[in-house]
């Protein structure tokens, strides 16, 4: 039978772990909303803007064959990938999940005879990368829980200036998508070459050209202005996506960690009860024992 003053020190020490769980369970659930709402809040510039890009890169081409750098592919033999992960721990297997759909691309871009430019942001990412011994171009920790814009930016010109230049012929990003808050699926989206999409009509198909479209400004100077900064706030909005699936991550985490300390909590009392228990009718035998001696 267990030590009794050892089940009590067990107990307590599970009993404060589950509050500091707690704890973080809410913190996260705060970070989570606010997450969220930046999230929520960028999402329909960057589906507007994509929007827009669509259309015009799709009418530029019908009428007068405008062209844009970003656009087109070159023959490089040398591809690049940001990898998101988070700067913290106790999240699930969010990092893990992230940077397995990463090496799995790294894996096959290596099998088709491309070199890969990692660039990782996140703590976690970059200890994980230095554990195997892969190569990172660059290693970002300035992104933290609620990224800025002025952060991201940077990260996208340098890719656009490379791939201009041709020297990567594709730029991807890898983060944990969020769908819902019960859904986040980890993904590869290509930034680079932006893909010429034709605008759709209500019913999901293909719109035909309706007729003689004018630009004003120049059609090239409307690509010159909305490719960039469709890739800009692509990647941002990665960014952000990567930070609020983070916390709900971290939410289920804690909220299992606090479950199970509870339950151990439960267990150890029930066998606390019953050391306690057999202590008390192992000194009533020898009460009885005692007494039928003397008489």
């Amino acid at each position: 039978m267990a030590n009794r003053r050892v089940l009590v020190k067990r107990r307590k020490s599970i009993r404060n772990i589950r509050k500091i769980t707690r704890t973080m369970q809410l913190i996260a659930t705060a970070r989570f909303q606010a997450a969220y709402n930046r999230a929520v809040a960028t999402k329909p510039y960057n589906e507007k803007l994509a929007e827009l890009v669509a259309d015009l890169s799709s009418a530029a081409s019908a009428s007068g064959g405008v062209e844009h750098p970003l656009l087109k592919e070159n023959d490089s033999n040398k591809t690049a990938l940001v990898a998101i992960t988070s700067t913290r721990g106790l999240c699930g297997g969010y990092n893990s999940n992230v940077l397995r759909v990463a090496i799995e691309h790294l894996d096959a871009q290596d099998k088709a005879g491309h070199q890969v430019d990692v660039h990782m942001a996140g703590k976690k990412g970059i200890s994980y990368f230095r554990f195997l011994k892969r190569p990172m171009v660059e290693q970002i920790t300035n992104v933290g829980d609620v990224p800025r814009f002025d952060q991201v930016e940077p990260i996208a010109n340098a890719l656009m200036d490379s791939f201009i230049k041709g020297e990567i012929s594709a730029a991807y990003v890898s983060y944990m998508k969020f769908v819902s808050t019960g859904t986040q699926r980890p993904v590869v989206v290509q930034l680079l070459p932006l893909a010429r999409k034709a605008p759709e009509n209500t019913e999901g198909e293909v719109a035909a050209p309706t007729g003689q479209v004018e630009f004003s400004p120049s059609p090239q100077k409307l690509l010159d202005s909305l490719l960039p900064a469709s890739v800009r706030v692509q990647l941002f909005q990665a960014f952000t996506d990567a930070v609020v699936s983070e916390q709900v991550a971290r939410m289920v985490a804690m909220k299992a960690a606090t479950d199970a300390a509870g339950d151990m909590i439960k267990s150890l009392t029930r066998e606390y009860n019953r050391a306690r228990q057999t202590a008390i009718t192992m000194e009533l035998l020898d009460i009885v024992g005692g007494a039928n001696a003397l008489a």
